[in-house]
């Protein structure tokens, strides 16, 4: 009948539980992603406290990435079959308990340990994700995933600036992770008054096996790769661990080939619909947390070295704050975006403005000013790029699978950052200062030019997946 409206399911109620959902899920990834920074800069300072050289210590921020790659995809699955709010809140709780943990700690072991039950917290992204796409209306949905997509960032630069204003007032690592357990704390309470689980349930057993495999030939891959600067890439112990991931890897697709309700089912990792999104991930993983380590480097390497600024560990997070404030902006213009563009496009689009911003200090960081700049254009570029991911991650998949999903496109965006992280320390090792150890400044730029070619790649896989796209709608 002419002027009929019709009303979206859900509609009528979204107004008044849009806000304290958002900021609820928003909060629990800020806190996510705040774990995942405060301990960089404590490294050199863990190395002395317990007396340790640089291969222990790494272990710091070494286990909290293992333990988020087995938890990832583990945590996604059992949300779709038990409830995303249930994993959730057992995700965050784990953030409070590993926080409480390392805040007590008093040995280099209890640290690990306690940042190996932060580390299972990564899960909490691609958990929110999957409720917001089953429970919040059509229209609502990509700006919502902007918004939480976008706390990565944020909780990111929060975790730089909190651990540099501790830094300067004590010599202890303790109050640090007091702060994550409150905020944690915090998150845990916001979500279980607010949020509401949607969608259907895919009900079931979880696949033993099947997490078992993908635990081990992850956690093969990611030892790996973080120990292959200190054990060298041609030895014995580095190559046996890809062998053995790779072996392990093999034995896992045959077991979700074979198992009739599979942890992951492949389609939703390297399928048609998926494997352009799930590419484009691993490039921006790359680039994110390769620029974020390599400039927390360069900020804090004196003028002397012929580059650098001095600056200190809280330097390095007032210099990022411009980031925060466009990727915030650009999160909350994700979703009128994705409308005319498409996600495929906004992708693309959001790669091209990171690709800028790394353009821009690979060519010219000799000053400070070259650095915010730098940082704002990426910022506006990572909040238009997530949020699209987030969207592009589970658009084509079933509401039952769209925990696993989004959980797929985190795992492999980590999985890109820890090898931005070996590739960058080994152009750094190897690459330096005549005489020193110290790195030249044409290492750096060798690699934020490699980072900036890894985000144009990233823009083209998303032009092509976005033409792909339009190409199908018109034959359909």
């Amino acid at each position: 009948m002419a002027g009929t409206v019709v009303v979206e399911p859900g509609a009528e109620r979204w107004s008044g539980r849009l806000w304290p959902t958002l900021l609820a899920l928003s909060i629990a990834g800020m806190v996510v992603s705040v774990q995942q920074t405060v301990v960089i800069p404590l490294l050199p300072r863990l190395m002395v406290s317990f007396g340790v050289p640089v291969a222990e210590v790494t272990w710091v921020f070494t286990a909290s990435l293992l333990a988020g790659a087995v938890a990832t995809p583990l945590l996604s699955r059992m949300g779709d079959m038990y409830g995303k709010k249930r994993m959730i809140l057992f995700a965050v709780g784990l953030l409070v308990l590993g926080s409480v943990v390392c805040a007590l700690s008093g040995t280099l072991t209890a640290l690990i340990a306690g940042r190996a039950l932060q580390g299972a917290s990564a899960a909490v992204i691609p958990l929110a994700i999957g409720m917001i796409r089953d429970s919040f209306p059509r229209t609502r949905v990509m700006t919502a995933i902007g918004v939480v997509s976008a706390t990565m960032g944020v909780g990111g630069n929060m975790g730089m600036i909190v651990t540099g204003l501790i830094a300067d007032r004590t010599t202890s690592h303790h109050p640090v992770f007091w702060i994550t357990a409150a905020l944690a704390a915090a998150a845990i309470a916001l979500i279980a008054l607010t949020a509401r689980d949607g969608g259907a349930r895919a009900g079931g057993r979880p696949d033993v096996i099947g997490a078992v495999l993908l635990s081990c030939w992850l956690v093969c891959l990611l030892l790996g790769i973080s120990k292959g600067n200190d054990w060298g890439w041609a030895s014995g112990p580095v190559l046996g661990l890809f062998a053995g991931a790779a072996a392990l890897c093999a034995v896992w697709v045959f077991s979700q080939l074979r198992v009739r309700a599979p942890m992951v089912r492949l389609h939703l990792l390297a399928g048609r619909h998926s494997l352009q999104a799930n590419l484009a991930s691993l490039l921006l993983g790359f680039a994110m947390f390769g620029f974020f380590t390599l400039v927390s480097s360069f900020v804090q390497t004196p003028p002397a070295a012929g580059y650098g600024f001095g600056g200190s560990v809280l330097d390095v997070g007032v210099y990022a704050l411009p980031s925060t404030v466009t990727m915030l902006g650009a999160s909350f213009m994700a979703g009128r975006l994705s409308a005319r563009l498409g996600a495929a496009h906004c992708l693309a689009l959001g790669a091209a403005f990171t690709a800028a911003g790394f353009g821009w200090f690979t060519l010219s960081n000799s000053s400070v000013l070259d650095l915010v700049c730098s940082n704002a254009l990426q910022g506006l570029g990572f909040g238009i790029a997530y949020a699209a991911l987030g969207t592009l991650a589970v658009q084509h998949v079933p509401m039952s699978e769209s925990g696993i999903a989004s959980g797929i496109n985190s795992l492999v965006r980590a999985i890109g950052g820890s090898v931005s992280g070996a590739v960058t320390a080994a152009i750094l090792t190897s690459v330096t200062i005549a005489g020193t150890a110290v790195p030249s400044r044409d290492a750096y730029v060798l690699c934020f030019a490699v980072i900036t070619v890894g985000t144009v790649i990233s823009a083209a896989v998303a032009l092509v997946s976005g033409r792909m796209a339009r190409g199908v709608s018109e034959v359909g």
